[in-house]
């Protein structure tokens, strides 16, 4: 996975969360989508996971189809 320091997190726009309310969850190229996906699986809330897979799923949909 790329680094993403804290400068690039704060320059990305909000678009690019999967909670963009929150700035969670940077999903800016697949392998963010990929953790992303992995780390709300392990501590999210049932909301939180549905949020975050609709969203890689919107954007990255050949991701969806190798998750499965």
């Amino acid at each position: 996975m790329a680094k993403l320091t804290t400068a690039a997190r704060k320059a990305l726009p909000t678009k690019a969360f999967a909670e963009p309310g929150k700035r969670k969850y940077p999903i800016e190229n697949e392998s963010h989508a990929k953790n992303a996906l992995s780390r709300v699986s392990q501590s999210g809330n049932p909301t939180e996971k549905a949020k975050v897979r609709a969203a890689v799923k919107k954007r990255y949909p050949s991701l969806d189809k190798k998750e499965k």
